[in-house]
């Protein structure tokens, strides 16, 4: 699959950008897509700086284009130009909390946004895809530890979980109605860490919404505090716990999905971490 052109959406991202990096340095042509919308500004005023550093990186040059998924025509412009064999998928709009307070946002942007990438896909007979969802599918677990045949959906806890668990629906019916297609699920809880450089990593915008950017933040001196939530779980101070995948571990994960896409007919499900649930 050397020289093969990967679309990433969402590619300036934490785990977009990682992966990215990795697909880079085995050799694939890489076009990223994404709306900024949490990115920081590279120093050129083009090139988001996670891209920038990836590329200083890696010694490899990427394409990059400034285009909302909900802009359709924006992504025929784009198929159009490049010829696009494999699509991975993370471009959403990501934090539990954040989609309490803003469902319909999310279910806007998240959903509309694959439809219209699917679309798009379909019109120029581009029909493999990974999917980045989450664990949060699983929702309440029903026991521990997790696996891929746990019920997902019926106890989602948050509308940010629904709108990975509709994606992950309309994606096996495609699956279904059209047998060319071929589609890989990727779920996977709490990406930390940093690639070994330490020149990209989580660095998100405004206040953090998970628990490692904000650590480091204190660390540094932009937060005064870490606060610690809950006092009554099953654990030994109460507190909650949770596992973690690095994110590195989590990029080499989807690029070996890539690999294994063109061996699959239909819609496979995988889990890139069996761990304790969201707490």
């Amino acid at each position: 699959m050397y020289g093969t052109t990967i679309f990433v959406t969402g590619g300036a991202g934490y785990v977009g950008s990682h992966t990215v990096l990795v697909l880079l340095n085995a050799g694939y042509e890489v076009v990223v897509v994404d709306n900024l919308i949490n990115a920081v500004p590279g120093k050129d005023g083009f090139l988001p700086e996670s891209l920038r550093r990836v590329q200083e990186l890696t010694g490899k040059s990427l394409t990059f284009y400034k285009v909302d998924l909900l802009d359709k025509e924006g992504l025929e412009n784009i198929f159009c130009k490049h010829k696009l064999e494999y699509v991975i998928h993370f471009a959403a709009l990501k934090a539990v909390g954040e989609s309490c307070q803003i469902p319909l946002d999310y279910y806007h942007n998240n959903i509309n946004g694959t439809i219209s990438l699917l679309e798009v896909m379909k019109k120029f007979n581009v029909k493999k895809i990974i999917f980045s969802s989450s664990a949060t599918v699983y929702g309440v677990p029903q026991y521990l530890p997790l696996d891929e045949k746990h019920p997902v959906g019926t106890n989602c806890t948050n509308p940010y979980g629904r709108t990975k668990y509709f994606i992950e629906e309309v994606l096996r019916d495609i699956s279904v109605a059209e047998k060319r297609w071929n589609i890989i699920l990727l779920r996977y809880f709490n990406p930390v860490g940093a690639h070994d450089s330490g020149q990209i990593g989580e660095d998100p915008q405004g206040i953090p919404n998970n628990l490692m950017p904000y650590i480091s933040q204190v660390a540094v001196g932009r937060r005064h505090e870490v606060q610690v939530f809950g006092k009554d779980f099953r654990t030994p101070d109460g507190t909650g716990m949770r596992d973690y995948i690095h994110v590195l571990d989590l990029a080499e994960g989807h690029v070996a999905a890539l690999k294994k896409l063109d061996e699959i007919k239909g819609c496979m499900k995988n889990v890139s971490e069996n761990s304790t649930p969201h707490q």
